[in-house]
């Protein structure tokens, strides 16, 4: 059955002769690898719909159970070329890509999608430490879209509620800040400042908030960092998110 879906591309590579596999963030079905036959041969059928990061309008012949399905036609809507104009910006844009690709389920039924178009047409523009401030921003306002968003309004251990102007302490194993008490029987995590907790809250929640400093910015790029690891990736290797991470705070 043909399933037309909204689309972006997130990885593409070489198959034999004439042919490109692509891997693509979908509205309707998650992630989904397509095969683009004679895609190498001739530009005219699918032109710049090969290019990372096309976001546009893809008719596919969905094939239930199957691991490949062609790619029979995708319209572009907006190409996304100038995210390779700067190195900070293509970063944070594979960063996002690969963080998608690695934890978007089929069964998503959206929210996933919208988050990436959504910063993929911010980043644009944005350069340097802003085009990464950009990537951050992005980064948790997608961790919410996938479903597990940590907590920070309540204790992620006992679900007490912490005051709204205080510091607190967010532990990535217990899934979000964490009370006095709850910390000093775990002792485990970070502090988080109550300015810092306002940031990721409004990030989390996709509201536009100033870019910190950059101290701040690390500390919250090493919150990222463990909490991806430990709630999304099972320790998985994130090559692009990695270099992204240490453009940053340096290695882990």
């Amino acid at each position: 059955m043909s399933m037309v879906t909204d689309a972006i591309v997130l990885h593409a590579f070489d198959y034999l002769e004439t042919s490109r596999i692509l891997r693509l963030a979908t509205r309707d079905g998650g992630v989904l690898s397509v095969i683009a036959r004679g895609a190498r041969r001739s530009t005219r059928r699918f032109g710049s719909a090969m290019d990372l990061f096309a976001e546009g309008s893809a008719t596919i012949a969905y094939r239930p159970g199957r691991d490949l399905h062609p790619l029979e036609s995708f319209d572009v809507r907006a190409g996304h070329a100038t995210l390779g104009n700067d190195l900070d910006r293509f970063m944070s844009a594979a960063m996002l890509a690969e963080l998608v690709m690695r934890t978007m389920s089929e069964s998503d039924h959206g929210a996933a999608f919208l988050a990436l178009a959504g910063a993929l047409a911010r980043l644009q523009g944005r350069v340097g430490e802003e085009a990464r401030a950009e990537g951050l921003a992005s980064a948790w306002m997608l961790v919410s879209s996938l479903g597990v968003a940590p907590t920070i309004e309540s204790c992620a251990r006992c679900h007490a509620t912490l005051e709204v102007d205080a510091d607190a302490w967010f532990s990535a194993a217990a899934g979000g800040a964490v009370c006095d008490h709850c910390h000093a029987s775990a002792r485990a995590g970070r502090l988080l400042p109550a300015a810092a907790r306002r940031t990721l809250a409004d990030w989390l929640a996709g509201v536009d908030t100033p870019v910190p400093a950059a101290l701040e910015l690390r500390a919250h790029v090493r919150l990222l960092r463990e909490f991806v690891q430990r709630h999304l990736t099972d320790d998985a290797e994130l090559r692009a998110f990695a270099a992204w991470a240490e453009r940053f705070v340096g290695r882990p």
